[in-house]
């Protein structure tokens, strides 16, 4: 029915457990912020609130202040997750799904660093392909909810569930095909992204079958998560004078979201890397598919003509092309 050994996906985050308990750490920090910046918000509101006859308004309204300012400081250090956490993971976990050694016996973590640095000199480059990745695969959602929408022997709900369950298989798309031109010792990571996307595009039936299945199990997983901090979460907020539920449920889906994107997200990006490698073993990019993306994706023929762009720098000595230009 899949295409992934679970077992040798479990197996594989097991041997990178120092990075899998790194990108806990970091993304339980993160948690941690929220919690601290929302509760100290609150805190504050709730006491310049007291000066007059506004406690509960100046509490929710510090809370509000609380949790925008800390999202407005992680918004601006994404640049810098993207490039230490998720490649470095991902450029661990390819070198033993391949069965590979840490050279040198060198820590997972020093490694992560040495291979993303080496592919991608500045981080600015990878979160520019990552983002283009994001803006091809927005095609792909559009064309699936489009096929949806013409089936009307579905209710509405269930294509809408449909689709919604499609735009959640694509999540880790993006993972695989960073993990593509790291396997690949890639001198051009725009060229082997076009070339993956292709490669995905031509496969997609095998890749949603996996997706599919991978997603209902990250659902349910999740909400396991949500359930069991939503208590402690409460008398935590409880102890600032907070009886609500409305910031409670938001902390907890924060909290839930930290767990799920460290020790959840990478079971099913795991999986995906081992039916993408599995599956495109000795493949070449289909023209036609190819012609098909460039027709439905601007954000297609831009990775294509950056491609371009990054080989004739190396060739002459250029500039390298910027990684944030549309």
């Amino acid at each position: 029915m899949v295409d992934f050994k679970f077992g040798q996906v479990m197996s594989t985050l097991w041997k990178t457990k120092e990075f899998v308990l790194f990108r806990f750490l970091i993304y339980m920090g993160i948690t941690l912020a929220y919690i601290i910046g929302t509760g100290t918000g609150g805190g504050i509101g709730y006491l310049i609130g007291s000066v007059g006859d506004g406690k509960e308004g100046g509490l929710f309204y510090g809370m509000v202040g609380g949790f925008t300012l800390v999202s407005g400081i992680l918004y601006y250090v994404r640049e810098y997750l993207l490039y230490l956490v998720k490649a470095g993971h991902i450029a661990v976990i390819v070198k033993h799904l391949d069965g590979e050694p840490m050279p040198d016996g060198q820590g997972q973590i020093k490694y992560a660093q040495q291979v993303v640095k080496s592919r991608f000199k500045e981080s600015s480059v990878l979160f520019g392909v990552d983002q283009l990745i994001k803006g091809v695969l927005k095609t792909f959602n559009r064309i699936f909810s489009g096929v949806m929408s013409f089936l009307p022997v579905l209710p509405q709900g269930l294509v809408n569930f449909i689709n919604a369950v499609i735009n959640m298989s694509l999540t880790y798309v993006d993972e695989v095909i960073l993990a593509y031109y790291i396997r690949n010792n890639s001198e051009n990571p725009w060229e082997d992204s076009r070339k993956a996307l292709v490669l995905y595009a031509q496969n997609y039936k095998t890749f949603l079958k996996n997706a599919l299945f991978l997603t209902i199990i990250t659902w349910v997983l999740s909400l396991l998560v949500l359930v069991m901090v939503f208590a402690p979460l409460a008398g935590l907020l409880g102890l600032i004078g907070y009886d609500g539920n409305v910031w409670v449920l938001v902390l907890a889906i924060v909290t839930a979201w930290g767990i799920k994107a460290a020790l959840i997200d990478p079971i099913a990006m795991t999986a995906l890397m081992q039916v993408f490698f599995k599956v495109t073993e000795g493949q070449e990019p289909n023209p036609e598919w190819e012609a098909k993306l460039e027709r439905g994706s601007k954000k297609f023929v831009a990775l294509k003509d950056k491609a371009l762009g990054w080989a004739k720098s190396k060739m002459g000595g250029g500039r390298t092309p910027d990684a944030n230009a549309e």
